[in-house]
């Protein structure tokens, strides 16, 4: 159901704009609360909208057939899904499923696109923030490459720790799995690892972060390449 509209938001992307486009891009769209595991756009099918995330956050999924497919991009306050849209392609390369229940900015194909035409700082940040997305999915298929299980469910942790803002989330280890592109037994002696050092606690899907840095220490160095990256191109 749409919220009432508010010229106020968490989405760093649209904070960052003048206050009087804020309230006219806001105006544009609703306030919307996403559900867990909600299925926002398929891959091939046409985008209708795009999603600022407040306190939600949307994983981008390639799929490789009916059964498999890996997460390419984590999407949260920092950024938004359909980007496809702002190059000017109407249709999703991805899966957009929602990881993590919250609220979200959603604005409709139509009038994201006039917006685009008539306030060049949100294009141009968003231009910006396109760039950084496609390094980042360029990063992720080099870590997936590379690195080890648990330096990448490490790292995975960490991105959803930062876009959930609270120190307990839900995922089972067959999403785990499903997302970082691996057999479950892998996750789960990854998982199993990361819980013996103390660094987080697991139960029934429900994962709390004990030790943030201690965690830091085991994730690969793709976590702060990225956000790093983030913050030298878009402040």
């Amino acid at each position: 159901m749409p919220r009432t509209k508010s010229p106020v938001t968490g989405n760093r992307l649209l904070v960052a704009l003048p206050e009087r486009e804020q309230r006219r891009i806001f105006a544009r769209g609703d306030q919307v609360e996403l559900t867990s595991r909600e299925v926002l756009s398929e891959a091939g099918a046409r985008l209708r909208s795009v999603y600022f995330p407040i306190d939600a956050f949307i994983s981008m999924v390639t799929p490789l057939d009916a059964c498999a497919g890996l997460e390419v991009a984590l999407v949260g306050s920092e950024g938004m899904s359909g980007v496809a849209l702002l190059l000017g392609v109407s249709v999703s390369p991805w899966n957009h499923l929602v990881q993590g229940a919250g609220e979200a900015i959603r604005i409709h194909a139509a009038p994201f696109r006039s917006e685009l035409e008539r306030c060049p700082a949100l294009r141009r940040r968003l231009q910006r923030y396109a760039y950084v997305t496609l390094h980042q999915i360029a990063q992720t298929a080099a870590c997936t490459r590379f690195h080890t299980v648990e330096a990448r469910l490490a790292r995975w942790l960490l991105m959803s720790h930062d876009r959930a803002h609270a120190n307990t989330f839900y995922a089972t280890h067959e999403f785990l799995a499903y997302m970082l592109g691996v057999r479950r037994v892998g996750v789960t002696k990854a998982a199993t690892s990361l819980q013996e050092k103390s660094l987080l606690r697991y139960s029934r899907g429900e994962i709390t972060i004990l030790d943030r840095l201690g965690l830091e220490s085991r994730s690969c160095r793709c976590y702060l390449a990225a956000n790093e990256l983030y913050d030298r191109i878009l402040g």
